[in-house]
């Protein structure tokens, strides 16, 4: 499975995207904040169900420090909207319907399952620090357990 070409320490690209509700949402606006950034490829199914409701529990650990939950994914607003309202997600989900965020973060790839080949979000999380920068890349994330591996790694940056 291809891995995104972005490591730790190069500056984040920016992104501008709506939320469920039709906000937008830009890194900009989050400055001086720490951003989990993880992409997903699809609501409502098993994997990005794991993986949104963890970092949903674990979403008053993240604030306290200080660090604000993105999950990005193809679905546009009215599926986000359904997502969050079936699993009670307490979580800001974008709508990156043209994949030009995946593609400038480098997770929209050719994937192969079942003899198909077909463009799609290969699952991978960013932890971004309060400079914009990249503090840490999760690659080919297995959904169970992840958000608290993303929230002790953060306390680890952080010191604490």
């Amino acid at each position: 499975m291809p891995k995104t070409s972005l490591t730790a320490g190069e500056k984040a690209p920016d992104l501008c995207l709506p939320d469920a509700e039709g906000n937008e949402v830009s890194l900009k606006d989050l400055n001086g904040k720490w951003v989990v950034l993880y992409f997903y490829p699809k609501d409502n199914t098993s994997g990005c169900s794991i993986e949104a409701m963890e970092f949903t529990k674990l979403k008053p650990d993240f604030e306290k420090e200080g660090a604000f939950i993105l999950g990005v994914s193809k679905d546009n607003q009215k599926s986000h909207q359904r997502f969050i309202e079936k699993k009670e997600l307490g979580i800001t989900l974008l709508s990156d319907e043209d994949t030009e965020l995946q593609q400038s973060y480098d997770v929209w790839h050719l994937k192969k399952m079942a003899g198909r080949e077909y463009m799609g979000t290969v699952r991978t999380t960013f932890l971004i620090d309060p400079e914009g920068n990249i503090a840490k890349v999760w690659e080919k994330v297995k959904a169970k357990g992840h958000a608290m591996e993303v929230l002790e790694e953060l306390r680890t940056i952080k010191g604490n």
